[in-house]
């Protein structure tokens, strides 16, 4: 895993120092867009509705529009006017018991791991919690943007839980709950013997996704069998020799035959082979040491 930030929780007039990991991926098994008809990949393009030209994200400002129509334009300096919390601090603002917060509060889940060569005070806050059966509210910025946080222990190890605010969570009232008589003691014991015969502990490794591992199994069997739906990836081609590396033979190639060592062109005339000189000379001894020779046998 890679920390996506640093910061620090302030725990009274403690400071812990802190990494923090993103605790959840999602496996769901990706796909782009394609056209049905040549299995071309659609493209999006940011285009001006005023121009029709394409807009670099550089150039992209954000706009609001009230209910009744009126449009303000915002830029980054704006935005920076705003208040908000510490980007590198996470400070406790209350502990609460953790049967006090509705799970419809929750979103999603960082792992927090001590950022300190003697993370005492990060066991110290995590064994607090525990013992006292309470969850830590905190503020924290990701993002830009401030958000409410939920500080728990799981297995030894602190989460921080993103929260909703209170008025993003919808209140309900269905009409037709209104009016609908309690069940009967009889019905309601049925259920409950149901709900035990069902009852276990919790056991996240007996629950798999079966939809992404059967849809995993139809991929690999298209792919296998080499199906009329398969695109083969195309064979990878040779790599193609970097142009620095083809100026620098060349000019090793001109300095070669600069300095008469190059190989020969084509269409050039076959040099005579040095070998022919030694030849002519053994043959020259030969001739001046045969008269001595007959001399010593005249003799």
């Amino acid at each position: 895993m890679r920390s996506i930030w640093k910061g620090s929780i302030a725990f009274g007039l403690v400071n812990v120092p802190v990494k923090v990991y993103t605790a959840t991926e999602d496996h769901d098994i990706k796909f782009h867009q394609v056209h049905a008809a040549d299995g071309g990949r659609i493209r999006y393009e940011r285009v001006c509705t005023v121009d029709g030209q394409p807009v670099q994200f550089a150039d992209i400002d954000k706009a609001y529009e009230s209910p009744e129509g009126d449009r303000v334009i915002l830029t980054d300096e704006d935005f920076a006017k705003l208040p908000a919390a510490e980007k590198h601090e996470i400070p406790v603002l209350q502990f609460v018991p953790a049967e006090q917060i509705d799970p419809i509060f929750f979103d999603k889940s960082y792992f927090l791991e001590p950022d300190s060569s003697t993370p005492k005070a990060y066991v110290l806050l995590a064994k607090t919690l525990e013992q006292t059966d309470r969850i830590a509210l905190v503020h924290f910025t990701l993002r830009q943007k401030t958000r409410l946080g939920a500080l728990r222990v799981r297995d030894g190890v602190l989460v921080l839980q993103a929260m909703l605010w209170p008025d993003e969570v919808r209140s309900v009232a269905f009409d037709k709950l209104d009016g609908v008589a309690d069940p009967r003691p009889q019905e309601l014991q049925m259920a409950e013997t149901l709900v035990d015969t069902l009852s276990d502990d919790f056991d996240p490794g007996l629950y798999v996704d079966e939809y992404q591992i059967e849809l995993k199994k139809l991929l690999d069997e298209a792919i296998a069998s080499g199906s009329s739906k398969v695109t083969r990836a195309p064979e990878s081609a040779a790599p193609e020799m970097d142009a620095e590396v083809v100026d620098l033979v060349a000019a090793l190639q001109r300095s070669l035959e600069a300095s008469g060592r190059g190989t020969a062109k084509s269409g050039d005339a076959p040099k005579p082979a040095k070998a022919a000189a030694p030849a002519k000379k053994t043959a020259k001894k030969a001739a001046k040491k045969a008269p001595a020779k007959q001399a010593r046998k005249g003799a």
